[in-house]
């Protein structure tokens, strides 16, 4: 999901779309695990968009405490 998408959630599907990537991610490494997984690349990307959406997560979160 790029930026500009997950910039447009609020702070709850922000957290949900954090969730859904954790538990993409820990399918991912089990693959790894079972060797059932065969562009490993995709751990590194999954790795990446929990990332960028805790970043965005955080970034919000931060704004509405600051505007109370």
């Amino acid at each position: 999901m790029k930026t500009t998408e997950l910039r447009q959630k609020d702070v709850a599907g922000l957290q949900a779309e954090v969730k859904a990537l954790q538990k993409a991610h820990f399918g991912l490494r089990m693959q790894k695990a079972t060797q059932q997984l065969n562009n490993t690349a995709t751990l590194r990307s999954a790795r990446r968009a929990i990332a960028r959406a805790k970043t965005i997560l955080v970034e919000k979160q931060s704004a509405e405490t600051s505007a109370k």
